[in-house]
């Protein structure tokens, strides 16, 4: 079994952003050199996600706009600590802070409208991703 272990640093222009990630990713299998196996995709910081779903219009916005219904900004008792960011640790929560993705003969596995997106829910700042390809 081959390992192969790349990092991406993500500084966002605003506090919450969703980035698409998918071409990286597949960059990342290309450079494995793998040809069977899975890929371990994670967010390395508490306040941040990755998860699976389509790039269609619209979705973003309203998985946005559901993820601030059930986490809303606001006052929280994390925020005793001299944060401000309690709703950011529960929206990773509700998505997630990593996946892993199946490659079968080389090429990520993924359904007809699968793409793999970076979540960041307290951005302005410097934070990183690790993508982990293991097979053969």
């Amino acid at each position: 079994m081959k390992f192969h272990t790349r990092y991406k640093t993500f500084k966002t222009n605003r506090k919450r952003e969703f980035i698409n990630i998918t071409s990286f990713v597949r960059e990342v299998l290309s450079e494995s050199g793998i040809n069977e196996g899975m890929i371990l995709v994670s967010a390395m910081h508490i306040t941040a996600g990755v998860w699976i779903n389509d790039a269609e219009d619209g979705l973003l916005q309203d998985i946005d706009e559901w993820l601030e219904k059930l986490a809303p900004f606001g006052n929280y008792r994390h925020h005793r600590t001299g944060e401000t960011n309690g709703d950011a640790h529960l929206k990773s929560l509700l998505v997630h802070n990593q996946v892993i993705l199946p490659v079968t003969n080389g090429s990520l596995d993924l359904g007809p409208w699968q793409e793999v997106y970076y979540a960041e829910f307290d951005g302005q700042r410097s934070k990183r991703i690790i993508v982990k390809v293991m097979g053969e």
